[in-house]
């Protein structure tokens, strides 16, 4: 498989932080989403950024700038077609998606997202990490893993169907990739899930002690 082009999904609303980008939230001195493009980009052959609204906001990140083409903030599955159909213009075959609040993510996310995809004619696969403590009693015996639908492996073979399915209402990433057989890609939560992702200001000071 050919090295995928990489999307940073920053479409959301971040009601929960008030509003705004939360991906130019300072971490340690340096933006979320910032430390997202250092992660992420020696991973992919290229770049983009799934953002909505103005997109001079973020000219000097130096990235192109892919809107929804679903209105009404349809969730992290309308920031994946939008990648998508990004990619299809620049003749690729897969994206990976990351998201622009999770400034932890490994840093061998796509090899082993691409890994795990090994013999699928549609590469489909989400990280996941083992779910632990309270979070595996809750589950009751249930699914054992946290799905990360905002990092993923996606094909651009399937984005007519992705289509469809966000036209006639999907939002759940998960029901999507499972009705295409999609994987999963397991990485340690050790000693902390490097998919936390800044939700809010408790979760802004929890980075800033991390990164200590």
């Amino acid at each position: 498989m050919t090295k995928p082009l990489g999307v940073i999904l920053a479409g959301g609303l971040a009601t929960r932080m008030g509003g705004g980008d939360k991906g130019r939230l300072q971490v340690g001195g340096q933006s979320l989403i910032s430390r997202v493009i250092d992660r992420l980009a020696p991973q992919v052959a290229g770049l983009a950024l799934n953002a909505n609204g103005d997109p001079e906001r973020f000219t000097d990140l130096g990235l192109p700038v892919i809107a929804d083409s679903i209105e009404g903030y349809a969730g992290p599955l309308a920031g994946v077609l939008a990648g998508l159909d990004w990619a299809a213009e620049q003749g690729a075959d897969t994206i990976v998606t990351a998201a622009a609040d999770t400034p932890f993510f490994p840093q061998d996310l796509v090899a082993r997202l691409t890994t795990a995809a090994k013999g699928m004619d549609q590469p489909l696969v989400l990280a996941t990490t083992p779910r632990t403590g309270d979070e595996a009693l809750k589950s009751g015996g249930g699914k054992r893993v946290n799905r990360h639908p905002a990092f993923g492996l996606w094909p651009v073979a399937l984005r007519d169907d992705l289509r469809a399915a966000l036209n006639d209402g999907l939002r759940k990433v998960v029901l999507w990739t499972d009705r295409h057989g999609g994987r999963e890609a397991l990485f340690e939560a050790d000693p902390f899930d490097p998919f936390f992702n800044i939700n809010t200001p408790d979760d802004l000071a929890r980075a800033e002690a991390l990164l200590k």
